[in-house]
Order: C-alpha cells, then sequence, then structure tokens
C-alpha cells in the first residue's frame, strides 16, 4: 500500500526522494516523509497531505548523500505528521520506513515501555526503529538482524543510523521491496517507477532477504544468512510509458490503452497458423488429464476475471472450477492435492492475501500457475508457471487495462488446455480464435463513441443510488462495472443477476432509480428484455448495454450504448469498456480525484 524510496550515492539525495515519491503517488497515501543524514545527524521531515506539502517544507539547500522517504497509507493511527514516516528512536539516531503491518507491536511496544521507552505516535511502525535502537551496540547490520527475531507480520523496511552514514538496511517480508543499481549510487524503492528515472538495472529481495547498500555495493543475505547473488533484471519499458501522455488522468489513457494492450496479447500468444503459444506455461497434455479441480483465487477486480476464467475454462475443458476471494481461501480448509492446480491473478503481482493464499496451496502439493502484470514480482517467482499479461503499467488505483487483460488471458489458457486434450472441436476453436483477433478494433469503435457517454453521465453523475444487472457473463461484468463506478465516483452501487431481483433488491427500485442492463447474450436476451420491464414497472430507468444487432431493447430503455457483435463468449472484452468510461465521467462531473480515490491504494500488501 504505502510508498518506500531510499537513496545512497555520490549526489543529493533530497531530489531523488521526492521525485521517488511522487512516482508512487499513484499507490494512495495520506501523509509522507524524509529522513536525511547530513553532519552524523538525521534530519526528519513529515508532512500530512499531498507530497508538495513535504517539497514545500523543506530548505531548498538541503544535501545530503543518503536518505528514506515515505508515502503513508494509514492503518495504525489517523494520518497525521506525528503519524507519518519514517519512525526515529528517541534520540533520533535511527530512523525507519516501513510497508505492512507488525502483528505484536502491541506486545513489543509494553515491553520497550517497561524498558523506559516512550512512545510519541500511534503506529506499529514505531516499535520497529525503538527496537533496533535498544540492539544497537555499533554495528547496524547486527542490530537489525537481532530485531527481526521479534517481529511477527509482514514488512518491507528501510533503515538508517546517524552513527552510520555511509549504508541503508533493506530488509522484505511479504511486502514487496526491489532494488535499483546505478553508477556509484544505489536504491531501493517499493517499486520500479519510482527509481525508473535513475536506472534501469533492478534486483528483486525474496522473502526474509536483508540488504546492506553503500553507495559502490549491495551485498544480500537470505533468511538463513547466507550471502547470495541475485540476478539483475533490466526494466524494458521507461516513465514515457506511465506517464499520462497529453491525457488528464492516468485512468483515460489506460482506458484508451486497451485496444493496444489486447493486440499485444494476441501477437505474442497467438502464431500466425492460429495456434496459442503460451511461454512460461510448461502445462502438457498429461499435466492436463491428471487435474481434479482448479481454484481461481484473486481479489477484486482480479476477482472479477476470475469469474469469467471460471466460466469459459469449465465450458471448453469440461473441468470443474472454484473461484475464491484471497482473503477467504487462505483461512478455508480447501480440497487441495497434486492433482490441485491453482491459478492466482493478481495485476501487482504482490497482493498479500493472494500471494499467502499461493503459498498454502504449494505446501499442500499444488500446481501454482500466476497471471500478472508486473514482471519479477513475487507471486510470479513463486509460481510454477507464469502468464505475464504485459499490459504496461498501470497508475491509476481503478483497474483497467489490466482487467481486460487478464479476461483475455483466462480465454487463451483455456483454449489451450481443450485443445491439448481434445474437448473443444477443431473449427468452435479457429472461429473463437478469429473472432478474439477482432476484439482491439471491437474495443476501439467503442472508445470512439465515448461523447454518447460522456452525455449519459452529465444526466447521471448526481445519483447516489445505481444497480447494474445481467445473466450468464454479463453478471460478472456487472460486478466489475459496479466496483468501477464505486471505486472511483464513490456512488453506492449494487450489482446483481437479474433472475434474483424479484427476491429482494427490486424493493429498492423506485421513480427514476438508474439500472445499468447488461443484456449482450443472444440466449438470454428475451430473459433480460423480461427484467428490464420489470423495472420499467417501477418507474426505474435504464441505461442498456447490448450487441448492435439487438434493437428491441431500444423500446424499454432511457439510454442505450452499443458493442460491435460478437460471440456471446467474448462479449465481457467488449461491454466492460463504455461501463469503465461511465465510471471515469461520473467521477470526473462529482469532482474527484480519479486515479487516486479515498481510502485505495493500488497494491493491497496488508490484509
Amino acid at each position: 500500500m504505502c510508498g518506500i524510496i531510499g537513496y545512497i550515492g555520490g549526489n543529493n539525495a533530497v531530489p531523488a526522494i521526492i521525485d521517488g515519491l511522487k512516482k508512487l503517488e499513484y499507490r494512495g497515501y495520506d501523509s509522507s516523509g524524509i529522513a536525511i543524514n547530513i553532519d552524523d545527524k538525521l534530519v526528519i521531515e513529515k508532512k500530512e497531505g499531498r507530497i508538495i506539502n513535504l517539497e514545500n517544507s523543506l530548505d531548498v539547500n538541503l544535501y545530503s548523500n543518503i536518505g528514506i522517504g515515505h508515502t503513508r497509507w494509514a492503518t495504525h493511527g489517523e494520518p497525521s505528521e506525528v503519524n507519518a514516516h519514517p519512525h526515529f528512536s528517541t534520540d533520533k539516531s535511527i530512523a525507519v520506513i516501513h510497508n505492512g503491518i507488525i502483528e505484536n507491536y502491541l506486545e513489543i511496544k509494553k515491553w520497550l515501555e517497561s524498558e523506559n521507552v516512550r512512545f510519541v505516535s500511534e503506529t506499529d511502525t514505531e516499535v520497529i526503529a525503538h527496537l533496533i535502537s535498544y540492539n544497537y551496540n555499533g554495528d547496524l547490520e547486527e542490530a537489525v538482524t537481532e530485531s527481526l527475531k521479534r517481529l511477527r507480520g509482514a514488512y518491507a523496511l528501510g533503515v538508517i543510523s546517524k552513527d552510520e552514514p555511509d549504508k541503508i538496511i533493506a530488509v522484505r517480508k511479504d511486502s514487496p521491496l526491489v532494488i535499483g543499481l546505478g553508477e556509484g549510487e544505489n536504491f531501493i524503492a517499493s517499486d520500479v517507477p519510482a527509481i525508473l528515472k535513475n536506472t534501469k538495472n533492478v534486483v528483486y529481495l525474496d522473502n526474509d532477504d536483508m540488504a546492506i547498500l553503500t553507495k559502490d555495493e549491495v551485498v544480500i543475505y537470505n533468511g538463513n544468512g547466507d550471502r547470495v547473488e541475485k540476478d539483475i533484471e533490466t526494466i524494458e519499458w521507461d516513465m514515457e510509458a506511465a506517464e499520462k501522455g497529453g491525457y488528464p488522468h492516468f485512468t483515460i489513457k489506460e482506458i484508451n490503452e486497451q485496444p493496444d494492450g489486447i493486440q499485444k496479447v494476441i501477437d505474442r500468444r497467438i502464431n500466425d497458423s492460429g495456434k496459442i503459444v503460451l511461454d512460461g506455461i510448461n502445462l502438457t497434455k498429461k499435466d492436463i488429464e491428471k487435474l481434479s479441480r482448479i481454484y481461481i483465487v484473486a481479489c477484486g477486480t482480479s476477482y472479477h476475471a476470475g469469474l469469467v476464467g471460471k466460466y469459459v475454462i469449465e465450458k471448453f475443458t469440461k473441468l470443474p472450477v472454484q473461484v475464491e476471494i484471497g482473503s477467504e481461501f487462505r483461512y478455508k480448509d480447501p480440497l487441495i492435492d497434486e492433482n490441485t492446480l491453482i491459478i492466482t491473478v493478481s495485476q501487482s503481482g504482490e497482493t498479500l492475501d493472494t500471494l499467502q493464499s499461493l503459498r498454502i496451496a504449494k505446501e499442500q502439493g499444488a500446481r501454482i500457475m500466476s497471471i500478472v502484470n508486473v514482471v519479477g514480482s513475487s507471486i510470479a517467482r513463486e509460481s510454477d508457471d507464469v502468464f505475464y499479461t504485459w499490459a504496461g503499467p498501470e497508475i491509476g488505483v481503478a483497474s483497467t487495462k489490466a482487467f481486460t487483460t487478464q479476461m483475455l488471458t483466462f480465454y487463451l489458457i483455456a483454449l489451450f488446455m481443450a485443445d491439448e486434450i481434445n474437448t473443444i472441436e477443431k473449427e468452435k476453436y479457429n472461429e473463437i480464435v478469429n473472432e478474439i483477433k477482432k476484439i482491439p478494433n471491437s474495443i476501439q469503435n467503442i472508445l470512439n463513441d465515448n461523447e454518447k457517454i460522456y452525455e449519459i453521465a452529465k444526466k447521471q453523475f448526481n445519483n447516489e443510488k445505481i444497480f447494474f444487472i445481467g445473466r450468464g457473463l454479463d453478471v460478472e461484468i456487472s460486478y466489475e462495472a459496479s466496483l468501477k463506478l464505486k471505486e472511483i465516483s464513490y456512488i453506492n452501487s449494487q450489482a446483481i443477476a437479474a433472475g434474483e431481483l424479484k427476491h429482494g433488491t427490486i424493493a429498492l427500485i423506485e421513480k427514476e432509480t438508474l439500472v445499468v442492463a447488461i443484456a449482450t447474450q443472444d440466449r438470454l436476451y428475451e430473459k433480460m428484455l423480461s427484467n428490464i420491464k420489470e423495472v420499467k414497472a417501477r418507474k426505474g430507468s435504464i441505461l442498456s448495454i447490448a450487441k448492435i444487432h439487438n434493437k428491441e431493447i431500444d423500446d424499454i430503455s432511457d439510454y442505450r450504448i452499443s458493442i460491435p457483435d460478437t460471440l456471446d463468449i467474448l462479449t465481457p472484452l467488449l461491454s466492460i469498456v463504455p461501463m469503465q468510461l461511465f465510471a471515469y465521467y461520473m467521477s470526473v462531473l462529482r469532482g474527484n480525484d480519479v486515479d487516486k480515490p479515498r481510502n485505495l491504494a493500488k497494491s493491497v500488501t496488508v490484509e
């Protein structure tokens, strides 16, 4: 959730840290802070609110060769300067930045208070700074190592000491941390964008790794205390790909990048003869035939992609699939053995509940396949098979292009598996693949009709209650459409299977209540017309999403958005796009911060 940046080298740390913090704003935050070493004294500045508040508070002449910075999203203690990071020991000799949660912080805090340590904040992080100070005897690395023995929870740490101005200690446990390697300078960060301006060469820390950074060297130890050598990876994209490119917000930029993102997946995964090729996935016919069950584990938007994944995998392969929310799956007692395939889905590849579910399943012998966007992420590194969506950096907190590429990934995996075990006829396989190739152009046609969607939003943006209904695959898209609207417009929205309306929810329909009816499944089209009439009978308003050729729906709709004709099973790739645009325009018209919706973070690395 929070953002970490650290610098050590021959240049001024302050601008590098401030720039890094700005590149991490998309993760969500309510305060920020910086700690630097000047003349063997830690200078610490923290501010509530936007990073500009911190930047404006700093003396323009501040100069240091080492420093750490942080953006905080409140978990323990309200947003405030005193609760912002970095946290420090009583004598300000140790400063710490932390992502994650220390589960046993109250126990440690009570013990430290019995040792006459005085706390000033309400956070769990402050115990780390005092604990390291308590264990410090002239060796920062030793003090951190000893302190880690007391900590229980998830954390990524950056630690500096006024007495050792030539090093940064970085530790990773269940919260992402990356090392950036430069010439005469090195970096730590919670995410690549924070350091990409300065270096493209990175090392990803594994769980329980500790790194000691100086300006000329990075030494890494694993959880056993053994020195290890890590592969250096080169980031293939640059910050230009993550900039707005003339768009007013990242969110609308990323919505408009979907035709290109889908096309890239198609070009990488479907060869010239129409055969699906899944590099990074080594499932053989024998592997697939021995599977007894498949679990799809994900959270939020990725969970909704998983619902579509369940539908298509079961339809094409005839294998049973169960979709589970990561935060629930890890506390169940699921039926897992060596004949189980777990498919974990995460844009960031760092979603903690999904990652922990992966580890539990792996311990029980399951095969792990992951669908992620971020190369080198924790989930990717700990999986047996990896399908990278290659959507490019997604900065807007509300996921858009990652969702559509995740769905496309499921179609390709399902078709690949079905082709391997001969559960799909060749003609049907070719028909679907050919229709998939048309999807980028179809999405572009929807985007070209954005003005119509904007006009609808202008009439509805003051609405405080909106419902979404659908049948079949349209239900899954209703869930995602409702989530998008909630995330960025803050409108109270609810998605429900259209056939369930009369089982309670219809009691909430009154005059001018907006109901978005997604009706793209031809075999269920007439039933959707009946459900729409039920709403109209209660004087509700209807915004319908339907294929171009379905005209009857116009007569009973107040507003209508068309999607290009395609196979029923592929409509999710199209019908979500106008709903993304609708949510975006509703948010803009309500004056919200679209890219940084309140209370949300891009990567959820705590429970």
